[in-house]
């Protein structure tokens, strides 16, 4: 793998960590409601998007694809949406290291899956004994960091 792609992967759970905070004080600010906070973040960032295709893409060419489309490549949208508002929700009550604990632990599965048998049109990436290893030794350091206070005290 390449250092820049990991920097970006590393600046991007960065920035779920500080958008789930971000966000839950929009939530706050909004009389409660994770719902309007998160319609009001995907509006910004759907804003910032039509700029930057605006700018640099083929905007009206490639939006004229979209209806040939299988259902299929048209849910992650409304997953990302889910996705925010369920971090609006669960920060809050939960706190910000706890809810990705989970979200971590759900997306290493759903990757370790879609990457072993090529779902989803993904190039297969069968899974190797050290992957494995490498996948429960991360799961062993996420449990001792969400639970190791209540396992071994103080």
């Amino acid at each position: 793998m390449l250092l820049p792609f990991v920097l970006i992967a590393l600046c991007a759970g960065v920035a779920l960590a500080v958008q789930a905070a971000i966000n839950s004080q929009l939530a706050h600010s909004l009389i409660g409601q994770p719902a309007v906070a998160a319609l009001v973040s995907f509006a910004t960032g759907t804003l910032l998007l039509l700029l930057i295709c605006w700018w640099k893409t083929d905007l009206f060419t490639a939006l004229q694809q979209v209806p040939k489309q299988p259902f299929w490549k048209l849910i992650g949208g409304p997953l990302g949406a889910l996705v925010v508002f369920t971090t609006i929700f669960l920060a809050p009550k939960m706190g910000v290291t706890n809810m990705l604990f989970f979200i971590i632990v759900g997306q290493l599965i759903a990757a370790l899956v879609i990457d072993h048998f090529g779902l989803l049109g993904m190039t297969q990436r069968p899974v190797q004994l050290w992957q494995i290893i490498g996948f429960i030794v991360i799961g062993i350091g996420l449990t001792l960091f969400f639970f190791g206070k209540t396992l071994f005290g103080k």
